[in-house]
């Protein structure tokens, strides 16, 4: 519970062991500013009790009837918790710091004995010797004594130490001795403790309390043993046993034994200070603290000095003075906090107190600036300069650096700092730099040997630091580069030397072992000008979180750490038949909860074991540790974390690999997480469902590299060599991995194949296993993302599978030899794509895919139109007829088609598949009426109903080919639907010549016929590139004029028509242009390019033009149009020595027959080139053009 102190000069009422907060308060005193205030944040006090004035001539000498006795009123061994008799410890420091991690490394400056405060703040007007441990965690110094004569004392014993023993009496010049307490020093204790007793109000003040707490006792009475002096050391080597919430902590003098724990500010320094004053309070006096004085010596600086800070720091508003001579009471006086500065002769100003403080912390910080190291702060008796060493530095360059006792205590205290940051470090990115340099000096201090369990929980924070699972951003905000503020300090670099306007740190004048100190204060008399020493604390990158310049880097970077925790958890495990016995009760209470403890349902376990085993690989027998790791020890939940993380560093670089499509090096990668996976399954008997889904995506990834493998055959080399590629520390994980087991469970799923077929169905059995443990580890109802994905997958490889076979079935179907019958190979094939592509649909339709469903709808169809083509006769065989097997397939091809069209719905759902999916079936009605209409079945089949089905095959064609909808396939569309206008005119055009009898068929035939040629010459003239397709329509729309006219018996009748067939003739005129235009295009062409014109063939072809099929159609034009204009001219001649001239008919005549003439001429010339022939009938045509319609209107 927080207490907070009241403002000093106020008086604040007490309930209990809590004070009304009040904090920032401004104390006045003597005419100098002076800014405190602090807040109590804990206290084991009991309620404050007023105390007993005493009667004058009291005998202090004289001891009281409850001397001695514990008392919760005065706390507990009341005869030493006076502040400025009270001997400070050498770990206090750290017993607060553990009790307060928050405060620690960020928002204090300053953790320490109030002792250690006042002693600092009074080194300018005290000639006593000084000598301090400092020791840096973040931005907070930690204070304690060094009793540099007990170390001594112990290191005579121990042999430790020997180093510094001769360095400091090098140093203070002089054979070092152990200085003596006076008999007077015992007897100011005595009676000072007494009078404390004397003035416990009430009759139960003599009452012992039970202490809740052992507490190392130093009273004048029992005096100052060597033994209970040594006994606050830790021994150098031990684990410190605060970390096990050992009961015998406070024999290592790690723990806090503080009355109060008060959070003081003074000025702009925050410091966290522990303080063992008793206050005394009730009636006219709230708070006050009890001072005994003896009258015949007067108050010094020094004394004063000691009074006021102790109420500062207490915020205690009042003094009670109680003066004796030689043990008699003489008198009491109060004195106001605020008046302490100005009592006679012990005058001193409180703002050089506040420069001293902002001095001496400025010059702290400045200089201590390695975090983990142990500065000492010494100022010699009667010396006027106080010198600052860096023990560590000292220690290692002549012993062992765990000699240093405060080694272990620093360590431990980086590491607890650390663990508390990250907890926090979700809620703020600026940690991580901190917590990165805390761990990394934590990892300095210690030995592997010594302290495996720290150095793998410290190794395995670090690599927690780094997100891999974090969504993907511009790599280079991954992290603040300096978001540390003044949290950062450096940890290599040496500061660099103060001005000398602030204190010049040259060693030229200093002694020869001088050279040694890291920093000197020439003068005490320097830390009372104000700013005389400013920090040259500066931020620095090293304490920056590293920007880790992409994904590889950062999983990297996480493997260094983790293969460093693996190492060190092996070093520890020994070997088997040598391990020790298990003692789980003492572990390192590490902050993250193992996965481990909490398993699944009862049933995964074997569930997992029949996965695992129908899977292949899985070895029966019980699953354990190959090392000899015991369940439930330190290594064993540390090797689970460290295995877990590795596996999920793998993945990330699996992944990145896979966006680089570098395909082999993903495949190493999820190998080694699915080797790493293996690992945690072999050691770990129930698994959370997290790990199952992070072995699922594991397994989906895998099965994604198989298949992208299968689809970059070509550069299936390059994959091998990076797939085989491994760094020394992925060797070196894998041994760690194969001390636990032989990781051989997933190798079915991460070998490099070099069969297509083997990768791909590698891949469908990777999903498969995905989806498995997704159903009996339950996790697809709470992962229907996952499930979504992992059904996706599989519907996928399945069609790329089903598409593998059937490609397979049209390869061996392409290559068959002439035969009839269709081999059981193609068979077998069609089955096996059958079943993948039905699978897949299943897969799809589960998750409600749509779009996919129908795209293997559609793939299923054009499987039944592989199967169909292969059942055709063959290409030799004359008598071929559209057998009822090619019906069979062609009409499961269309219900599958049709099918997925209804899957769709409607085309919004997906425009491009329901477009692909209408142009497959328009594409498949064709084929069929085409082959029907080609490969007549007359043996089965009468030719009307033969007919009859070609023409609703042509018209469905028709209805799934959209020609109208602007698109890329728009073109194909207006081809295809003139294709079928063009066959369906043909159709009825060849059933009319070959018709007799019923006239009224017989003009419906005609009909139908004139209006599918109108339809396709429409069509075709939208086109720019079927001139000849247009030509050919055309002369059988010429060719159908002459068979009418055939059996028409008027010359008026004839004539009409001639001139309709004409007019026919001279609307080809476009389809002219056109060839005529590629024709001079590719001429142009063949200039330009002389050597092309020399390798190029008469007979080449221009792009889209095919020459012979123009010469073709171009000898039928010209023989149909010679004999179009002999018979107008015949008939005109006839018509006109009947009737007599008209002068419109007269004209059309004369061009005919001026046009016929000229096309005799043409044709006679054999040695006309084509181009020249087309010129000629362009010339022609548009002398007809003119003449036709008025031909038409004389006739009428």
């Amino acid at each position: 519970m927080e207490e907070p102190c009241g403002p000093a000069g106020a008086a604040a009422p007490l309930r209990g062991d809590a004070e009304e907060p009040k904090q920032g308060s401004v104390l006045f005193l003597g005419g100098n500013e002076v800014k405190s205030s602090a807040v109590v944040k804990y206290s084991s006090a009991p309620p404050q009790a007023a105390f007993a004035r005493l009667q004058e001539k009291t005998d202090l000498k004289l001891p009281p009837a409850n001397w001695l006795r514990e008392s919760a009123k005065l706390g507990p061994a009341g005869t030493t918790i006076l502040g400025n008799n009270k001997k400070s410890k050498p770990f206090s420091s750290f017993g607060m710091a553990y009790d307060f991690i928050d405060s620690v490394g960020n928002d204090v400056d300053v953790v320490s004995d109030s002792e250690n405060i006042k002693k600092l703040l009074k080194i300018p007007y005290s000639k006593s010797h000084v000598s301090m441990a400092v020791h840096r965690i973040g931005r907070t110094l930690l204070l304690d004594e060094l009793d540099i004569q007990e170390l001594f004392m112990r290191s005579s014993q121990t042999g430790d130490w020997t180093w510094l023993k001769e360095f400091y009496q090098r140093l203070i010049d002089q054979k070092w001795q152990r200085k003596k307490k006076s008999k007077e020093h015992w007897y100011q204790k005595a009676i000072l403790s007494k009078f404390l007793y004397y003035s416990i109000n009430g009759d139960g003040a003599a009452q012992p309390v039970p202490s809740t707490s052992k507490q190392h006792q130093e009273g004048p009475v029992s005096g100052e043993s060597d033994e209970t002096g040594r006994a606050s050391w830790p021994a150098p080597f031990e684990m410190p046993s605060s970390l096990s919430e050992d009961p015998g902590a406070s024999n290592q003098g790690l723990k806090n034994d503080f009355v109060r724990n008060i959070l003081w500010t003074f000025e702009d320094i925050h410091m966290l200070v522990g303080s063992n004053m008793p206050i005394f309070g009730g009636g006219r006096y709230p708070a006050v603290s009890l001072r005994l004085r003896d009258n015949n010596k007067p108050i010094n600086v020094l004394t004063g000095i000691d009074y006021w800070l102790d109420n500062l720091i207490c915020n205690v508003p009042e003094l009670v003075m109680c003066f004796h001579v030689n043990g008699i009471v003489q008198k009491y006086e109060m004195i106001k906090t605020e008046d302490i500065p100005n009592l006679e002769n012990s005058n001193f100003s409180t703002k050089v107190i506040k420069d001293i403080a902002q001095n001496i912390l400025s010059f702290l910080k400045s200089n201590c600036t390695k975090e983990g190291h142990t500065y000492w702060l010494f100022k010699a008796s009667g010396s006027d300069i106080v010198k600052l060493y860096d023990l560590t530095t000292l220690c290692e360059e002549t012993e062992d650096k765990y000699q240093n006792p405060f080694t272990m205590p620093v360590a431990i205290l980086l590491y607890k700092v650390a663990c508390n940051m990250m907890l926090k470090k979700n809620q703020n990115k600026k940690y991580y730099g901190t917590i990165r340099t805390l761990l990394l000096n934590c990892l300095k201090l210690l030995d592997n040997g010594r302290h495996p369990q720290i150095i793998a929980s410290a190794n395995y924070m670090l690599s927690e630091l780094f997100q891999l699972d974090e969504p993907k951003k511009d790599d280079s905000t991954d992290f603040p580069i300096n978001g540390n503020s003044d949290e950062s300090y450096s940890e290599e670099e040496e500061e660099m030397p103060d001005s000398d306007e602030n204190g010049s740190y040259s060693n030229s004048s200093d002694p020869p072992d001088d050279n040694k100190a890291v920093a000197i204060i020439k003068s005490v008399g320097e830390l009372s000008v104000p700013e005389k020493y400013k920090s040259v604390h500066r931020i620095r990158p090293s304490c920056a979180f590293p920007v880790c310049h992409g994904t590889e880097e950062r999983c990297r970077l996480v493997l260094n750490y983790v293969l460093e925790g693996l190492k060190s958890v092996d070093s520890s495990v020994k070997k088997e038949g040598d391990l020790p016995a298990a003692d789980p009760s003492t572990p390192i209470p590490l902050k993250y909860e193992d996965e481990s403890t909490s398993g699944g349902p009862e049933c995964l376990e074997k569930q997992m074991a029949l996965f695992l085993d129908k899977m292949g690989s899985f070895q029966k027998g019980k699953h354990s540790s190959q090392s000899g790791m015991i369940p439930g020890s330190w290594q064993y939940k540390m090797k689970l974390q460290l295995i877990l993380k590795s596996s999920k560093a793998y993945y990330v670089l699996s992944e990145a690999a896979m966006i680089l499509q570098k395909y082999g090096r993903a495949l190493r990668y999820i190998k080694l997480a699915l080797q790493c996976h293996d690992t945690y399954c072999c050691l770990c008997a129930s698994m959370l469902p997290e790990v199952l889904l992070f072995l699922c995506q594991c397994l989906t990834l895998c099965g994604d590299i198989q298949l992208m493998l299968a689809q970059n055959a070509n550069n299936r080399a390059a994959y091998l060599e990076e797939y085989n590629y491994q760094t020394k520390e992925d060797q070196e994980i894998l041994h760690s991995l194969h001390r636990e087991s032989r990781c051989q469970v997933f190798a079915w799923a991460t070998d490099l194949s070099t069969d297509l077929e083997c990768q791909l169905s590698v891949s469908c059995k990777c999903y498969e296993a995905a989806y498995e443990i997704l159903l009996f580890s339950n996790l697809k109802n709470q992962n229907p993302e996952q499930r979504v994905q992992v059904l996706k997958r599989m519907g996928n490889i399945r069609n790329e599978i089903g598409v593998f076979y059937m490609n397979q079935a049209a390869a061996v179907q392409t290559e068959r030899v002439v035969s009839k019958n269709v081999s059981t190979t193609e068979q077998q094939l069609w089955k096996k794509s059958f079943s993948c592509f039905e699978e897949g649909i299943q897969n799809f339709e589960s998750i409600d895919d749509a779009t996919n469903a129908a795209l293997l709808l559609c793939n299923t169809g054009r499987l039944m139109r592989i199967c169909a083509q292969a059942h055709c006769a063959t290409e030799g065989d004359l008598k071929r007829e559209f057998s009822p097997e090619e019906a069979l397939y062609y009409n499961k091809a269309i219900d599958y088609y049709l099918k997925a069209l209804r899957s769709l719905g409607k085309r919004d759902v997906h425009p491009a598949v329901w477009d692909s999916v209408n142009w497959e079936l328009s594409t498949t009605y064709f084929t069929m009426a085409t082959l029907q209409q080609d490969y007549a079945p007359l043996s089965r089949k009468a030719q009307e109903q033969i007919e009859k089905e070609v023409s609703e095959a042509m018209m469905k064609s028709l209805k799934y080919c959209d020609v109208d909808t602007v698109s890329v396939r728009q073109p194909l569309c207006q081809y295809r639907a003139a294709t079928i206008h063009h066959r369906l005119a043909s159709m009825y055009h060849s059933c009319l010549r070959n018709q007799v009898g019923d006239e009224h068929l017989r003009k419906q035939h005609r009909v139908l016929a004139d209006l599918h040629y109108s339809k396709a010459v429409r069509l075709f003239q939208l086109l720019k590139d079927a001139p000849c397709e247009f030509l050919r329509v055309q002369l059988e729309r010429v060719a159908f004029a002459e068979f009418q006219m055939a059996s028409q018996n008027s010359s008026a009748g004839k004539l009409k028509t001639l001139f309709g067939a004409l007019d026919i003739m001279a609307k080809t005129k476009s389809a002219f242009q056109l060839i005529r235009k590629e024709l001079v295009a590719e001429s142009e062409q063949i200039s330009k390019d002389k050597s092309s014109a020399e390798n190029t063939l008469p007979n080449d072809s221009s792009a889209g033009l095919n020459k012979e099929e123009v010469l073709k159609l171009l000898s039928i034009f010209e023989s149909r149009m010679s004999f179009l204009l002999l018979q107008s001219i015949k008939l005109l001649t006839s018509t006109k020595k009947k009737i007599g001239g008209i002068n419109e008919e007269e004209a059309v005549l004369k061009t005919n027959k001026q046009v016929y003439s000229l096309l005799l001429r043409a044709t006679a010339n054999k040695s006309t080139t084509l181009l020249e022939r087309i010129e000629v009938i362009l010339n022609l045509l548009g002398q007809l053009t003119q003449n036709t319609a008025a031909g038409a209107g004389g006739v009428q």
